[in-house]
């Protein structure tokens, strides 16, 4: 490719040095040496080009170098990139659904960009520990609430008295730590209660006595 002809002028020199970096490495720069890819997507081109991936999955301006980073990290992992390759997808979601996919687990339960990553993760952590995510698997719950939910079933706790999003995550916890203990959280799961008063009935419970009225 060393008969390229480009416009320098549409170039900025951080760009022009990684174009000219790949035609001594002679690689196919004219896949990125466009001026439509700032110098960290032509980066991103130039690294899986050196790679011998594939790159004509990423090689877009509509993926930032953010995403083209994950999707590459995936062709280098030999992994189906075609499950998250969308611009749908923000790298941290990309990157989450990719963990999953080194893991083996059913990503099309979070591969959704209804989901934020944080939420992909946590389905992603319960699938890995082999638990029914399906109570949780619903964006109604934010991430904080979801990690409650996931904790309970790991202790294989009836979590169904506190998976509802009408309890904020910490309320959630205080009917988790009851459950725990084998305490009559009927007693407090209820929203009215915020989640220092339902300590308190929680510890009034442990010690057998209930100051509530």
């Amino acid at each position: 490719m060393n008969n390229l002809n480009l416009n320098i002028g549409l170039f900025s020199l951080s760009q022009i040095e990684v174009i000219y970096r790949g035609l001594e490495e002679g690689l196919d720069v004219s896949i990125y040496a466009d001026p439509k890819f700032d110098v960290f997507q032509m980066g991103a081109i130039y690294r899986g080009l050196k790679e011998e991936l594939d790159v004509s999955i990423y090689a877009n301006p509509k993926f930032d170098w953010e995403q083209m980073f994950q999707i590459r990290y995936g062709l280098k992992e030999g992994l189906d990139v075609y499950v998250y390759a969308n611009p749908k997808f923000d790298s941290d979601q990309m990157e989450i659904i990719r963990y999953g996919l080194k893991d083996k687990l059913d990503v099309s339960i979070y591969a959704d960009p209804k989901f934020d990553w944080e939420q992909m993760d946590e389905i992603r952590l319960g699938l890995k520990d082999g638990l029914d995510t399906s109570i949780y698997t619903d964006p109604k719950f934010d991430w904080d609430q979801m990690e409650i939910i996931r904790y309970g079933l790991k202790d294989k706790l009836d979590v169904s008295i506190y998976a509802d999003p009408k309890f904020d995550w910490e309320q959630m916890d205080e009917i988790r730590l009851g459950l725990k203990e084998g305490l009559d959280v009927s007693v407090y799961a209820n929203p009215k209660f915020n989640s220092d008063q339902m300590e308190i009935i929680r510890y009034s419970l442990e010690s057998k006595y209930l100051w509530y009225s």
